[in-house]
């Protein structure tokens, strides 16, 4: 019962992380972690690592799947990456001298809103406007972003991809395939620096979850892609509002269960 209950668990862990990466460049972390929590009782540190561990090959066949429909810019991905890798650090180190902050509830619900906010006001720039913002500026800007996700991101521990796509999209004024292909190229190099910290610090995992949750998440990360890619803007923007408001609401429930 114990091992069906693992891959039960791991499979819809996993569908729910890759779907969200896939379509919207979400953090496995904001599915997996409360899942292993909740119904398998995993240390959180650890369940943490495990989701990070998911999060970068999901990343990484969705940022593939996304450059090869020509739909990443890599250049500012880059430079953006860096500012939030360096801005992260910065953001844990402010947070661990104030009191704590219980800023996770404040993550999903952002996502939720997010998800409605797709609905209601798809995106709908196009990669033509896109290329009507000059080199410098794009780089000025992803720099800027760059900091502010990182900081963010660091100060509250969580939010990085649901803040990459915020960000992208509203103030960066990038098509919707563009910005999750952009935000999850970085996400999958934030990721392997977060999961080996974790697993440095905490210890190794436990394997068979360890292995179930990476496998399945890959698995739907890259039907999500190939969907997404094929999509038309408006059935994309659709859709992932959809992926995002179930995923809030799921995740809302497994914290209140936790």
């Amino acid at each position: 019962m114990s091992l069906l209950l693992t891959v039960f668990v791991t499979f819809f862990a996993g569908m729910g992380a890759g779907l969200g990466t896939g379509f919207a460049g979400l953090s496995a972390a904001a599915v997996i972690s409360p899942m292993l929590i909740t119904f398998l009782h995993m240390d959180p540190y650890m369940a943490v690592g495990i989701a990070l561990s998911s999060d970068v090959l999901a990343s990484a066949i969705s940022a593939y799947t996304y450059h090869k429909n020509k739909n990443l810019d890599v250049k500012n991905g880059l430079i953006m990456m860096v500012s939030v890798l360096i801005f992260t650090a910065v953001g844990s180190y402010v947070a661990s001298l104030v009191p704590s902050q219980t800023m996770g509830s404040f993550s999903v619900f952002m996502t939720f809103l997010l998800g409605i906010k797709f609905i209601v006001r798809p995106v709908m720039t196009t990669k033509e406007a896109m290329a009507g913002v000059s080199p410098k500026k794009r780089a000025v800007q992803s720099v800027i972003c760059g900091v502010m996700i990182g900081f963010i991101c660091g100060f509250i521990g969580a939010g990085g991809g649901m803040m990459m796509l915020l960000i992208l999209t509203s103030i960066l004024g990038y098509e919707l395939k563009t910005a999750v292909g952009t935000s999850v190229f970085i996400m999958s190099f934030t990721a392997l620096t977060g999961a080996a910290s974790h697993f440095m610090i905490g210890g190794m995992p436990d394997w068979p979850v360890f292995f179930l949750c990476v496998i399945f998440t890959l698995i739907w990360a890259r039907i999500a892609a190939v969907f997404a890619n094929k999509a038309k803007p408006a059935t994309l923007n659709r859709a992932t509002g959809v992926v995002l408001v179930i995923l809030g609401i799921v995740v809302m429930g497994f914290q209140i269960l936790a």
